[in-house]
């Protein structure tokens, strides 16, 4: 489990990183004069850039492995922070957040490939999905409230530069540290024969309608990461909003720390937390007389149940094939999601809650996925 070990702790790292840009970046933007509408379009092309890399990846992490793939991605991260602390007109940044948007398209599932490959038992397999959840949640609880904190102190240009060399150094210890796993010679299927076609097809056992879920929950992020900082008219309140995302990983610390929840199924796990997120939007959109930091603590608690169960969820369907195609999918779907979030928002949310949006969205998705659950067991049945 060494492997594992070096695995998270540059995936704290990265994920430090990454995260404590969400409270500032919408601040700078207007800082140089971008419009709430523009900033909706910005943060939807981070995400529509993903798609390339993500289908790149679908062909090539199967074939090739992981590791040049997690290298490349902070590597490049790092370099485009570095050239963003410059950044002076709002169409500069977008071109810039566009790019990063396809270099970071690579670093998910490269990872949760890499992950799946430790083990070919599906408990240990959800373990490590939970570990990457537990990782991702713990950096995400003081990175925001941290970049809010550096921009206060030592300003935009100062604070982009410093979070790009710390991606940079951890792209290159990555060379050292992070051992690569090959796909086994009697995989399922011959990986070294993928194509583009065959990389947009998840394995046949994985039904497409399962990836709405992930488009759902993506969705509701995206409008969340979009409306939180639009609260911020201050630097006082920048800190603020940092807090408030903080807040949301506190809530998916306090779940993913229940390892228990482990034991149950990954079907009731996804089922169950994609709707109480469901609620909580709901809630959210109607004014529901509980102060917002409650509401996005519920959030967070209902994201630390769902995001792993649902990964565990893909390799149970999946039969143990193809887990880079599987995942690449799956980040395929969270940037659809991440596109129409912000986007949607930004133009909506003068004439409806864009809350309201998320809550249709995820009720969709989980309204379908019992039928999907009923179908794979039933097939499962049939061929025993």
């Amino acid at each position: 489990m060494r492997n594992a070990f070096w695995l998270y702790l540059f995936l704290f790292v990265a994920f430090f990183d990454l995260h404590a840009q969400y409270p500032i970046l919408t601040p700078f933007a207007i800082s140089i004069g971008a419009a709430p509408s523009f900033i909706g379009l910005m943060m939807g092309m981070y995400s529509i850039t993903h798609l390339p890399g993500n289908i790149i990846a679908g062909i090539s992490v199967d074939r090739i492995g992981s590791k040049l793939f997690i290298i490349g991605s902070l590597l490049g991260a790092g370099i485009i922070l570095l050239v963003q602390s410059y950044v002076t007109d709002p169409w500069q940044l977008l071109v810039l957040r566009s790019i990063s948007g396809f270099v970071l398209a690579f670093l998910s599932p490269a990872c949760m490939a890499l992950l799946a490959r430790m083990s070919s038992d599906l408990k240990e397999q959800g373990k490590l999905m939970a570990g990457n959840g537990l990782v991702h949640t713990i950096a995400a609880v003081a990175s925001p409230a941290a970049g809010a904190y550096l921009v206060a102190k030592i300003g935009f240009t100062t604070a982009f530069s410093l979070l790009g060399w710390i991606l940079v150094a951890t792209s290159l210890l990555a060379v050292f540290f992070i051992k690569d796993i090959k796909v086994p010679a009697n995989a399922p299927a011959s990986h070294a024969n993928a194509t583009a076609a065959t990389a947009l097809s998840p394995p046949a056992s994985v039904p497409w309608l399962i990836y709405l879920l992930p488009v759902a929950l993506s969705c509701a992020q995206g409008i969340l990461s979009f409306e939180i900082p639009l609260l911020a008219k201050t630097t006082e309140a920048m800190m603020t909003t940092g807090l408030l995302f903080s807040v949301i990983s506190i809530g998916a610390l306090v779940t993913l720390s229940m390892m228990f929840l482990n034991n149950l199924s990954a079907f009731n796990r996804t089922l169950w937390g994609s709707f109480a997120l469901a609620l909580v939007y709901f809630a959210i959109a109607s004014d529901f007389p509980l102060p917002l930091m409650v509401l996005l603590f519920i959030i967070g608690m209902a994201k630390g149940v769902t995001l792993p169960a649902l990964s565990t969820l893909l390799i149970d369907l999946s039969g143990g094939a193809r887990y880079g195609r599987t995942f690449s999918i799956l980040s395929i779907a969270t940037s659809i999601g991440a596109f129409i979030g912000p986007v949607a928002a930004g133009q909506l949310r003068s004439v409806v809650s864009p809350y309201y949006l998320a809550f249709l969205l995820l009720m969709i998705a989980i309204t379908i996925l019992p039928i999907i659950h009923w179908r794979h067991a039933a097939a499962k049945t049939q061929l025993t």
